[in-house]
């Protein structure tokens, strides 16, 4: 498991969320949005945890040495083609922010919806910290990884939750639970997959724009992937 002392929460990101589209902001907005930020980073606990498996691709699935995990679904079958290790990996910002948006929901419902796109900035900057950690480290070794792929995504199906959790034993790691609907608790928490793959292998990132659901994504960047 690993703490995350000081994260970066960007604003063009938080405006992002806030649907924002290059409008001018007004003073007190503007204001608003700036100590919704430095609120959210006093109220988050980043942590995470992640291990490396081998694995293989069979007709049913990608298995996950080691573990009861199989990865269903043609799409992530195809993202892990090359990939001989795979990472999994399960992070969370706390439920402290997320009980202080419940209680902004009661008395300022602008300052509620701040604060979640600040939160949901959050946990997307600990992933990126953990995928560039886990590219420099193959970096090392000469190889590369592919961009990381969530339970969702594609036809990977979100029920596979419970078995990551279940893997990672991140319930006791770093708190995280999985409702009967297969949603994470703290809700601002993520699970994803990261193929170690040979250099040559190395495809261009992935953009908003090749997503099955880029024509009805509100979120969707221009040559970036979403991240989670």
């Amino acid at each position: 498991m690993y703490n995350i002392k000081q994260l970066k929460i960007p604003k063009d990101e938080v405006l992002r969320y806030l649907g924002y589209k290059q409008q001018e902001l007004n003073e007190s907005m503007n204001e608003l949005i700036n100590k919704s930020i430095e609120e959210c980073k006093d109220l988050i606990a980043p942590k995470y945890v992640y291990a490396q498996y081998k694995n293989h691709n069979e007709k049913d699935g990608v298995h996950i040495d080691r573990t009861n995990l199989i990865l269903n679904g043609e799409d992530i079958k195809n993202h892990l083609l090359y990939a001989e290790k795979t990472f999994i990996i399960a992070a969370t910002i706390g439920n402290k922010i997320e009980q202080k948006i419940k209680l902004y929901e009661t008395i300022n419902l602008t300052k509620a919806l701040i604060l979640d796109a600040c939160a949901t900035t959050a946990i997307e900057e600990v992933l990126d910290q953990i995928e560039e950690k886990i590219r420099l480290d193959a970096r090392k070794e000469g190889l590369a990884i592919t961009f990381r792929y969530s339970p969702g995504y594609g036809d990977l199906p979100l029920d596979i939750q419970k078995n990551i959790i279940n893997t990672l034993k991140a319930d006791k790691a770093i708190g995280l639970t999985v409702s009967s609907h297969h949603l994470l608790f703290p809700r601002k928490s993520v699970t994803a997959i990261i193929g170690v793959i040979p250099k040559e292998k190395e495809e261009k990132q992935r953009g908003c724009e090749v997503c099955k659901n880029y024509n009805n994504c509100s979120f969707r960047r221009e040559g970036t992937n979403c991240g989670a």
